[in-house]
């Protein structure tokens, strides 16, 4: 009986878990409204296609299998030696991603404001005679530092309001993961570089051109996987980007976690006073290219040794002026607003657990100090110690919740940390994975929602 009871109350879950919003009927009557605002989608990390400007072939991510052979040196962004400033070279972002390693990034979203939200999808440049209710795709070079690409979307956004003839019209963003950055940025310094000096003028030019901005899965305050893929390079799939590679790419700097945490700890649970900005820490730990066996491979990567070592020297060099400006970057973020201007929807996952803080331990085959992500790579354990509560959070795999929601603490009565300036409207949380966050029909049932009102 009991038994039976047990698998009654299991089928009648499994049924109320395929109960899906019936988005055709719910936005049936949404319909033109010369009114209704530009949506602009922003994608994240890894979110655009790169092709060779030349030639018109794609690079990334089509040319995964080629990437692999040569260590994916063919993504890494150039340096200019004199200057220490990156760019894209022979490649540029010419697409969104649809699908990467199998999965949907973006094109279930786009669908969706198509179909449900009857928006049509409009380029800039494409002047616009009617009332129909437009997005764009604001494609860019993920590996670019985010100031670079704010400037990029005040130009396009510009370029839009010239395309409908309307100087004062406002926009809806919605951005995923480091495109929330990107347009949290925007909105406080337009295109203006506050990075060189401390005091963080707030011209507030990108907020006075958007009506509403959605923020999804964004790392407000960093990601401690970004720590460890400039350490030890990222795993995508079955594929591994070498920290070389990324380390060209100022973006990845600026995602990682905050200057006011305190990510590293030792295996008995301390907090480490080691602070992740200071290129002398990197060194003194011999982390990502201070790796003399990546220093060796950076080197014979080159024809001759002396190429080699005169492109490592130019790489270190712009490794630890991206650091300072890393840490810079995340304080123009956070510093209070003089004046409530705008407030930002934020949706996210917290149903897995996402790591949150490293240990650092001597491993007991190299004798030499790693960071461990996940707590099952921990060796030197210490009676006590909760390791998946020390390193692990919830969130979307990817971002912790306190991240999402830029609060160093999950507790929601915890007293905000000074100098987070973070103007949330209202969160919304979800049980999905970071990537497929932007696919979830949950969400883009509140996001029609959130759009549409008015």
């Amino acid at each position: 009986m009991r038994s039976r009871l047990a698998g009654l109350l299991l089928a009648l879950w499994l049924a109320a878990c395929t109960h899906k919003p019936d988005l055709a009927r719910l936005y049936a009557s949404a319909h033109d409204n010369p009114d209704q605002p530009p949506v602009i989608l922003i994608h994240g990390i890894m979110g655009s296609k790169l092709r060779n400007r030349s030639t018109g072939k794609e690079i990334w991510p089509a040319g995964i299998a080629r990437l692999v052979k040569e260590n994916f040196w063919p993504v890494a962004l150039h340096i200019d030696p004199e200057t220490l400033q990156a760019h894209s070279g022979h490649l540029e972002a010419h697409a969104i991603t649809d699908q990467i390693i199998g999965i949907d990034f973006y094109q279930s979203i786009m669908r969706t404001l198509e179909k449900y939200g009857n928006y049509q999808w409009t380029t800039p440049g494409t002047p616009v005679h009617d009332t129909r209710k437009r997005y764009y795709v604001f494609i860019y070079d993920w590996r670019l530092d985010m100031v670079e690409i704010a400037s990029q979307l005040t130009d396009f956004i510009e370029q839009i309001r010239i395309d409908h003839n309307r100087p004062e019209l406002k926009v809806d963003i919605v951005a995923h993961s480091m495109g929330g950055l990107v347009s949290r940025y925007f909105m406080r310094y337009g295109n203006k570089d506050v990075l060189d000096d401390d005091t963080f003028s707030i011209n507030l030019h990108g907020a006075d051109q958007v009506r509403r901005s959605v923020l999804l899965a964004t790392p407000n305050l960093g990601s401690a996987e970004v720590l460890q893929s400039l350490i030890t390079g990222r795993r995508l799939g079955v594929v591994h980007i070498p920290p070389e590679v990324l380390a060209t790419m100022p973006s990845l700097y600026q995602l990682l976690p905050h200057d006011m945490l305190s990510p590293l700890h030792s295996p008995a649970g301390i907090p480490l006073d080691i602070d992740i900005f200071d290129p002398a820490a990197w060194r003194r730990l011999q982390w990502g290219i201070y790796d003399p066996n990546i220093r060796n491979r950076i080197i014979t990567h080159f024809e001759t040794p002396r190429q080699g070592k005169n492109f490592y020297r130019t790489l270190t060099g712009f490794f630890d002026k991206q650091l300072e400006r890393a840490r810079r970057f995340q304080w123009a973020l956070t510093v209070e607003l003089p004046q409530p201007s705008h407030e930002f929807v934020v949706m996210g996952g917290d149903c897995l657990l996402t790591p949150s803080r490293l240990v650092l331990e001597q491993d007991r085959d190299s004798g030499k100090l790693k960071v461990r992500l996940w707590p099952a790579r921990v060796q030197n354990r210490v009676k006590g110690v909760d390791y998946e509560r020390l390193m692990l959070e919830p969130g979307d795999g990817k971002v912790t919740k306190s991240s999402l929601l830029a609060r160093n603490s999950l507790d929601p009565n915890a007293p905000k940390r000074q100098y987070a300036g973070f103007p949330l409207k209202y969160p919304l949380f979800l049980c999905e994975k970071h990537e497929r966050i932007p696919g979830n029909i949950f969400f883009q049932d509140n996001l029609l929602h959130i759009l549409l009102s008015h």
